[in-house]
């Protein structure tokens, strides 16, 4: 027989088998059933709503169990109905080779799987409707049900060929493919170690089938996939060829069947253990690649010197959550092996089973076993186990614990979800740390790329007051040894900007808002005495004059060159409300930032973060970056110190309104709050408008509402809308800021509106780069009232108690602006500066203090360099822990994505937008818009009716081909 008509047989077995299929109105019935199960399952056993994640994951984690069942049903009569009406036989007797039917038969059931899914598909359709789904692990997830579909119909052909009974095949394709999917599921890997536990993993239908709805498909499940399927059909026709077998037959013919057959499933498994291999043979379908290793990781790993070592320290007995994510963590980190190009290590390590292994992971390491309480319905027991991660580079190294590494999630009581937070960020992080700290070793200039050069605008000596003219031999003599000792990456020059008639002092007011500085308070004298570093690009960092000598200017430079080095420890700086009085007498004062405790245990985790005192005047000269978080009444000492950090190239990042709410046990109120902050930003071209914006498009608020049930009181939290929760997402989120990538929504509570400029952005971007990074949507409106109760029901108003204003429109909520700034101190005396009055004070005896120089001159910069960046969100509670633990309490989770953002913007900020981007990699949940009870039933009954309406649209399809078949076969007859 030919090809042609070998296909031609195969097809018209499997036309005839789907034609059977479809006349039993069981086959509808079928449909709907699994529909049903299928969305049921979603909306009420998976709560869909509850989740607020806009994705079908719910679905497939139960398709392999559904899929069991689905795929019984369809293969049990496929045989077992031949054998019980004799018609076998003829089958048996037909000269068509068996595959012919074996596979046609396969085909037919394979359609009728595509079909069942086809149903199920409006689920993802309308989801996207809702949120942002991303689409990669669905079509993923689509594959793998359909390979895992695949596989479980093989083995229901072939356990359907044993039996005559219909019922007896069900049991036993349900009891098989059970099986399959059994040996790798929890129940039975946590009694085994962690090797016997990925053996059996390998083995079962469940984990490759996971690993595809993440979204990475990968050759080897797919190999699996095919394998199982061939090796099954190639039994189904063994098993009937050997019924076609004459007892005294040719026994040459019979071991050339069995020894094909044998061959095959050697070969399958052959193929498996060769492709597993390969773990660079894979498909990353999610977006932005997150399982995969991004362009900053590799150019991490591209700069190693020296041979990196990554060694996993996994225990064999380990809490049973914990054991599915070491496989994660070794494939990640083989990858960086893979990538590292020869320079990465990779070693795992089991130290309960090697004793010198953990004599020297607890000595030299500091790595210790933690203890897990490990229950069964019998018994509960405590398995001390490790879970860590040594990063080590020549003889520095950094330990990652499973509090580092892992994210624990509450979806109930008594039922959490562990995973990974975000291995690649935690890792890569970790590498370019011990790097720098390796390469460093004391040495700054091994970070710096490009030659710093520091240039001194200072005056001849004759015009220099005495002290400085010490303080610039000393300054000369310092940068000249770091000179020697940079390898060429730093050098030093002076320059008098008093010589050619003034031109360079001309150019450096004009460029850096530099000008001369007085001798004294009553001298007309003037001189230069400036140090800026640049490295050829658009960052200038101005060293401060502190008390003028030879230590103080080594710290101070020390600092500056670190402004240039890369993948260093930056430093933040952190400005806090002030500490709280007292609740009640003989009670001890609230500290500082009491309720600013998840944005400081955040900035600690990434950065060096201390707490700046500004009241002098002064930012500390070693801190990068400054976070103003709600300020409130900073006087013009405070707000000097803010001004002239950022004219010397500094970034500020403030989070401030005039507003903010405080909440109680029974009240919640509105009060003014004054930053000290207005006129300095209105200066730079951002005005905040008093005034607080409400939106349509907005966040729940969670009430406690206690309830009498039979004579119980229970309470519960009831979700209202509330307007001044503004829900920005889509439009709203400026997708080109970096500081914004990965983010999909954010809650902005009680936030008051920004304008820029007089005239607008228009005006501002004329001057320096200004983005728009938060935006409220079109149906905004904004509220004078300070009436922010939320409101159980309002008879005065039809529908919303909330009805919006009149003007409505979009409402910028958060700017950041970076170029060239002026000071708001230009043209004004130093608050720093000594007065006449004080010069009179102390002259007169009041003061034994004499003022010194640096104290004396006027040194305000009134220009900044273009490095300088100014970032604001206009909401004093959008980092407040109490705001993010209420508008978490309505997910059932902490609600992070506040401290997320602040993070990114301090990383974008400081470059390291990288290692941003990596972060965002873990941030793709896409969260759904907020949406009332009513809503969530009608999406949720949409998806019932698509689902009718695609079996009712199925049904008509058949009907119309019979109708044609029909038709055409009696114009046959009649012809």
């Amino acid at each position: 027989m030919s090809l042609d008509t070998h296909s031609q047989a195969t097809l018209q077995i499997a036309r005839k088998e789907t034609t059977l299929f479809f006349s039993s109105p069981v086959a509808w019935l079928f449909f709907a059933a699994f529909a049903a199960v299928t969305l049921f399952i979603v909306f009420w056993g998976e709560a869909f709503f509850a989740r607020n994640i806009a994705d079908v994951r719910p679905m497939f984690e139960w398709m392999p169990i559904l899929l069991i069942l689905l795929c019984s049903t369809l293969t049990m009569r496929m045989w077992s109905e031949e054998r019980r009406t004799g018609t076998l036989e003829h089958v048996l007797t037909q000269p068509a080779p068996l595959w012919n039917f074996v596979l046609g038969k396969y085909l037919a059931c394979m359609l009728l799987l595509l079909l069942a899914l086809l149903v199920v598909l409006p689920l993802p359709l309308t989801i996207s409707l809702i949120g942002d789904i991303d689409w990669g692990p669905v079509r993923a997830g689509y594959l793998a049900t359909l390979m895992l579909g695949s596989a479980y119909l093989a083995i229901g052909l072939f356990v359907s060929s044993r039996t005559q009974n219909q019922i007896v095949s069900l049991i036993g394709s349900v009891a098989l493919c059970g099986l399959f999917w059994l040996v790798g599921s929890p129940l039975i890997t946590a009694t085994l170690g962690q090797t016997a536990a990925e053996w059996l993993q390998a083995l079962a239908t469940g984990t490759h089938f996971d690993a595809i709805t993440r979204g990475v498909i990968d050759v080897s499940d797919l190999v699996y996939y095919l394998s199982l399927t061939l090796i099954f059909l190639a039994l189904n026709v063994l098993m009937l060829e050997r019924e076609r077998w004459a007892a005294a037959g040719p026994a040459g013919a019979h071991r050339r069947w069995q020894l094909i057959t044998v061959l095959l499933v050697l070969n399958a498994l052959a193929l498996n253990l060769w492709v597993g291999q390969m773990h660079s043979w894979r498909l990353d379908t999610t977006r932005g690649q997150q399982y995969s290793l991004s362009a900053t990781t590799r150019n991490i790993l591209s700069q190693l010197q020296e041979p990196l070592t990554l060694r996993g320290y996994f225990s064999a007995k380990t809490h049973p959550l914990l054991s599915p994510l070491v496989p994660q963590l070794r494939d990640l980190m083989r990858e960086m092996e893979v990538a590292g190009n020869g320079r990465v290590r990779v070693e795992f390590v089991d130290p309960m089973s090697n004793p010198e292994a953990e004599e020297e992971a607890n000595r030299q390491y500091g790595i210790e076993p933690v203890p897990f309480q490990v229950a069964d319905r019998y018994q509960s027991s405590i398995v001390s186990s490790y879970f860590d991660v040594l990063v080590q580079y020549g003889d520095e190294y950094e330990v990652l614990g499973f509090r580092d590494l892992i994210d624990v999630k509450s979806q109930g009581e008594g039922d959490i979800e562990v995973q990974l937070r975000n291995p690649e960020y935690d890792l890569s992080k970790s590498i370019r740390r011990v790097m720098a700290d390796f390469q460093s070793a004391g040495n700054v200039f091994a970070n710096i790329d490009k030659p710093v050069t520091l240039t001194a605008y200072v005056s001849a000596d004759e015009r220099l007051p005495d002290e400085l003219v010490q303080f610039k031999s000393d300054l000369s003599g310092v940068a000249q040894k770091q000179a020697e000792a940079s390898g060429g990456k730093f050098s030093v020059r002076f320059a008098n900007p008093q010589e050619n008639g003034g031109a360079l002092a001309q150019e450096l007011a004009r460029d850096y808002g530099l000008r001369p500085l007085s001798a004294g308070l009553f001298s007309n004298d003037t001189f230069w005495f400036h140090l800026l570093l640049t490295d050829g690009s658009e960052q200038v960092v101005q060293l401060p004059l502190d008390d003028m000598t030879q230590s103080s200017f080594e710290r101070n430079l020390d600092a500056g060159l670190k402004r240039f080095a890369s993948g260093l420890t930056h430093k933040v700086g952190v400005v806090l409300p002030a500490a709280a009085p007292a609740m009640q007498p003989g009670m001890p004062a609230m500290p500082a930032g009491q309720d600013f405790r998840y944005l400081q245990d955040f900035l600690r985790a990434e950065y060096e973060l201390v707490q700046e005192d500004i009241s002098d005047g002064v930012v500390s000269s070693d801190i990068e970056l400054l976070i103003l978080a709600a300020p409130q009444g900073l006087d013009e000492k405070s707000l000097f110190a803010v001004d002239q950090f950022l004219m010397k190239g500094g970034t500020v990042i403030a989070a401030t309104s005039p507003y903010s709410a405080s909440l109680s046990s029974t009240s919640l109120s509105l009060q003014n709050r004054d930053s000290g902050l207005e006129d300095w930003l209105a200066h730079n071209g951002i005005r905040i408008g008093k005034s607080l914006v409400m939106d349509t498009q907005n966040a729940a608020f969670p009430v406690p509402v206690t309830r009498n049930v039979g004579g119980l009181r229970l309470q519960e939290l009831r979700m209202l809308d509330y307007p001044y929760f503004v829900d920005v997402r889509g439009d709203g989120l400026n997708r080109d800021a970096a500081a914004l990538a990965g983010l999909n929504q954010l809650t902005v509570p009680w936030a008051s509106p920004i304008s820029l400029g007089e005239s607008g952005q228009d005006e501002l971007e004329a001057q320096r780069e200004v983005s728009v990074l938060l935006k409220s949507s079109a149906q905004a409106w904004l509220s004078d009232s300070g009436d922010i109760m939320p409101r159980l029901d309002d008879p005065q108003s039809a529908g919303s108690p909330w009805p919006p204003g009149d003007e409505r429109g979009e409402q910028i909520l958060a700017v950041a602006a970076s170029g060239r700034f002026d000071s708001y101190f230009a043209g004004k005396p130093s608050p720093l500066a000594i007065t006449a009055e004080d010069a009179d004070a102390a002259d007169g005896g009041e003061s034994e203090a004499t003022p010194n120089l640096a104290e004396a001159v006027d040194t305000v910069i009134e220009k900044s360099t273009e490095s300088a960046k100014l970032i604001v969100f206009a909401s004093n509670d959008l980092f407040r822990d109490q705001t993010t633990q209420m508008i978490g309490s309505a997910n059932g989770s902490a609600y992070l994505t506040p401290f997320q953002l602040l993070v990114n913007s301090v990383d974008v900020a400081l470059d390291d937008s990288g290692l941003a981007a990596i972060r965002s990699r873990g941030q793709f949940n896409r969260t759904l818009p907020p949406m009332d009870e009513s809503s969530q039933r009608f999406w949720e009954y949409l998806n019932y009716v698509l689902a009718a309406l695609a079996i009712g649209g199925l049904y008509g399809l058949v009907r119309l081909a019979r109708a044609r078949r029909e038709k055409q076969q009696l114009a046959w007859l009649k012809s």
